[in-house]
């Protein structure tokens, strides 16, 4: 995992001038101790057990449009299939807004404390 955070902080080019709140579940490993946090990445952790208030969620549906009831070949036939679909969907910004838009989120993240549970 925390070689996760350092490549999504590089890729998005946080640090003190540049801040991102990454919403997470408390899977263990997002959660554990040895976690490193990069600078500019504030993480807010949603209540146990409850996958109805994490957006990606809502996104699955969508997303599997173009593999459910098909048959592939390869595990690299479906990857190829699922790229697709998510290059579709990175081209349908308001579609995925609509999808994963909770009226709450601004409100959670407004008064943000670094690493705070929700």
């Amino acid at each position: 995992m925390n070689l996760l955070l350092a490549d999504f902080a590089l890729h998005f080019g946080l640090g003190s001038r540049r801040r991102v709140v990454l919403v997470m579940d408390q899977a263990s490993f997002h959660s554990t101790r040895h976690l490193k946090i990069p600078e500019g990445l504030h993480l807010l952790f949603l209540p146990p057990r409850s996958p109805e208030l994490q957006p990606a969620e809502r996104l699955w549906p969508a997303t599997n449009e173009a593999i459910v009831n098909r048959r592939f070949e390869s595990l690299d036939d479906l990857e190829e299939a699922t790229v697709k679909r998510c290059q579709v969907l990175l081209n349908r910004q308001e579609f995925v807004r609509s999808l994963t838009g909770f009226h709450w989120w601004l409100d959670a993240v407004e008064p943000l404390s670094v690493n705070k549970r929700i």
